[in-house]
């Protein structure tokens, strides 16, 4: 079984930085045990101009059958003889997906410690394949890579040259070839794909399955044309796997909110509110009110919690008086997507130093978020169970606690006036609830009573005399005597460690 992966360098950013990226030196030939064989990775080509990497897996039939014990596709008996002639050695299947996994599974999930601004960067990258085994043929190639953004070529393999009247082998010759992928993200869609084409799992398909795709599948499985094929195929048909995937998966679709969608019905109300003249997008309305809140309280460290696609923190870099922005979210395809829009492989040093996005669930205590001076959560609170909001409330107030925290959710009274949303539906389908005023400021009061915060609420967008604004926004400030009580506590037990620390020495 064999692959290549190669890459054309550009000045500043050479070629061999693959090597990096697959934590494998190109001036090496390395080997490499599995459970079927030896994976061996070397570089048939490797300067600052172009530089290739190539798989090649050497699968040991006799292990392969001793440790399989003649079973197939999900544990099924295979027929005598196919244990011993079939073209394992040869054609990639699963076993070169598990060998990926094996040998690259540092550079699968994004991780390199000597360059980490490396595995970010979209680069040109061409793979290729000679001999995959594709039950659907071409056609089913493409519909599986083409929506990755993928230029996909696939050649069918004659049976026989000699005999051209056969016809086509189940086999074809694969390229892809693509400028808006990382490293990270091809070797994650190999290691999916190719065992859904070849559509045979040769080894025992367990619960734990299930896990291992949907870590590889995450930022494009969700939303994949495929979704159903590519899990029931990885899954060998094993359906109440496949079942539960299918619903993991949606549960992720859903947390992942499209950014673009909230806006295009922000925009919506907006239009319908002032009909008379083209209104500025509410959308637009909401970060303008955010950065003047934000520029008002004094923040130059800035948290924008549930950042999404990056769009409040691209408009936050564009004023310098804010030294520093964090965007931290729970979608690593949402953080993806914000990376390029705010073309951070291509930002200059200095610009770079102000923003970093990070992974993270506002659920759990986090200690990276401790120290700001501000924190955002634009459109966040509503797309959590209520039963879940005590856990963020503490996270962001009880153990961040920044000196000014703003919170803004749709105002559900204003939805009357948006003639084409039907009566008692929420303005998006991932929104768990939508406040009235007077249930927002309910909660607002009581968090700011129990965190020693003061709060008060600005409209955003056009303030209705009857149902109100479209959006409603909370600004919370840290009471004076709460900051300094908590300063108080902070060095009290401070000291109280450093007298247990005394005792214990003494």
């Amino acid at each position: 079984m064999f692959l290549t992966i190669s890459t054309t360098g550009t000045p500043g950013r050479p070629a061999t930085d693959l090597g990096f990226l697959l934590h494998k030196h190109p001036e090496k030939a390395q080997a490499f045990s599995t459970s079927y064989g030896t994976a061996h990775v070397l570089y048939p080509e490797a300067d600052e101009q172009r530089c290739t990497a190539a798989l090649l897996l050497e699968v040991d039939a006799v292990a392969l059958v001793r440790r399989g014990k003649g079973k197939g596709r999900g544990g099924a008996p295979d027929a005598a003889l196919a244990q011993y002639v079939n073209d394992r050695p040869y054609a990639a299947s699963s076993l070169l997906a598990v060998a990926i996994g094996a040998v690259f599974s540092s550079a699968m999930r994004g991780v390199c410690r000597a360059r980490p601004e490396l595995p970010e960067q979209v680069r040109p990258l061409r793979v290729e394949v000679p001999a995959l085994p594709a039950r659907g043929g071409p056609d089913l190639v493409r519909r599986l890579f083409e929506p990755l953004d993928w230029t996909v070529t696939a050649e069918p393999v004659a049976l026989d040259t000699e005999f051209p009247e056969w016809g086509d082998s189940r086999y074809v010759r694969l390229v892809l070839e693509s400028r808006s992928r990382t490293v990270a993200e091809a070797l994650r869609h190999l290691y999916v794909l190719l065992p859904v084409l070849d559509d045979a799992k040769h080894y025992w398909v367990a619960a734990d399955e299930v896990d291992k795709l949907l870590r590889a599948g995450e930022g494009w499985l969700p939303e994949h044309p495929e979704q159903k094929l590519i899990t029931s195929r990885y899954l060998s048909r094993r359906w109440s796997l496949t079942r539960e995937a299918m619903a993991r998966l949606e549960l992720v679709r859903l947390a992942e909110t499209d950014d673009n969608e909230v806006e295009a019905i922000d925009n919506a109300v907006a239009a319908e509110a002032e009909a008379e003249e083209k209104p500025t997008p509410l959308a637009v309305r909401r970060r303008d009110a955010i950065v003047a809140a934000l520029t008002e309280a004094g923040a130059a460290r800035v948290l924008d919690l549930g950042c999404g696609e990056g769009h409040l923190v691209q408009a936050l870099l564009k004023d310098p008086r804010f030294t520093e922005i964090v965007g931290v979210d729970v979608s690593m395809r949402a953080l993806t997507i914000a990376s390029r829009r705010l073309k951070l492989d291509r930002m200059g040093e200095r610009q770079a130093a102000r923003v970093k996005l990070f992974q993270g669930s506002l659920a759990y205590t986090d200690s990276r978020l401790k120290g700001y001076d501000a924190a955002v959560l634009s459109e966040v609170v509503e797309h959590l169970d209520l039963p879940r909001l005590p856990a963020l409330e503490y996270a962001v107030f009880g153990a961040a606690r920044p000196r000014t925290v703003l919170v803004t959710t749709p105002n559900v009274e204003y939805n009357v006036r948006w003639e084409s949303l039907p009566a008692g539906h929420v303005r998006h389908r991932d929104h768990r609830f939508e406040w009235t005023r007077e249930e927002f400021r309910a909660w607002a009061g009581a968090v700011a009573g129990r965190h020693g915060y003061g709060v008060e609420f600005v409209p955003v967008g056009p303030d209705d005399p009857e149902v109100g604004p479209p959006t409603q926004m909370a600004v919370f400030t840290v009471n004076g005597n709460a900051h300094e009580k908590s300063h108080e506590k902070s060095h009290e037990k401070t000291h109280e460690k450093t007298h247990e620390k005394e005792a214990k020495a003494a």
